[in-house]
């Protein structure tokens, strides 16, 4: 794999969904494998790794998180994903389960952009953002990797960013799951690259 260059000036992060519910002990989803996959790719850890280089650097982090109204309250349900969150109680604003996982909770400078759809842009002021902030390149983190990394990595692409997908920082249900998306359903859409990629083309 060719190194990675990254240009702090024209990169922003981005950690999608890493929410209690999503991928916490505990958690609404944790019995999908959630909780099991997250751990064993380190997602949390590794994210937070990348943000604070990213702090350094002058990289604005953003944090999208999945929040809906108590018992769902306008959120339609046309698809099994929003189905499940409804009928599992997940990420409800104000619950422990919408909070970040520990060790994500955003710091000053960093922004937090809310949606209800699995795409992070989709009726989000994250383009907005991005554009006021002369991004070119949006590295990418979180969970699902094949849901809503991959729906927001394939906007990015046809909104003009280059994409940067981070593997280990990035966890769905199992592996099988984590491979299909990273080899196979993202390979012409997104870059993907390694925490320690990225922390060798990030300046300290």
């Amino acid at each position: 794999m060719p190194e990675i260059e990254i240009a702090p000036s024209t990169t922003a992060l981005v950690i999608q969904d890493l929410q209690n519910d999503v991928v916490s002990e505990g958690g609404a989803f944790a019995g999908t494998g959630s909780y099991d996959h997250a751990t064993s790719q380190n997602v949390v850890a590794n994210a937070a790794r990348l943000a604070e280089r990213a702090r350094i650097a002058g990289i604005p982090v953003i944090h999208v998180w999945y929040i809906v109204e108590e018992g769902a309250r306008g959120l339609k349900l046309n698809a099994p994903l929003y189905r499940g969150i409804k009928d599992n109680g997940a990420v409800v604003r104000g619950s422990w389960g919408a909070a970040p996982a520990p060790g994500l909770e955003p710091q000053d400078g960093d922004y937090v952009v809310e949606k209800s759809r699995m795409n992070g842009f989709y009726g989000t002021r994250l383009d907005t953002l991005l554009r006021a902030h002369g991004t070119e390149t949006l590295v990418i983190t979180g969970a699902w990797t094949n849901m809503s990394i991959e729906h927001t990595a394939r906007h990015a692409a046809d909104a003009g960013y280059r994409a940067v997908v981070v593997s280990d920082a990035t966890s769905t249900m199992n592996a099988d799951w984590q491979r299909a998306s990273l080899e196979y359903a993202l390979t012409n859409v997104a870059e993907i690259a390694t925490v320690d990629d990225l922390l060798d083309a990030i300046p300290e």
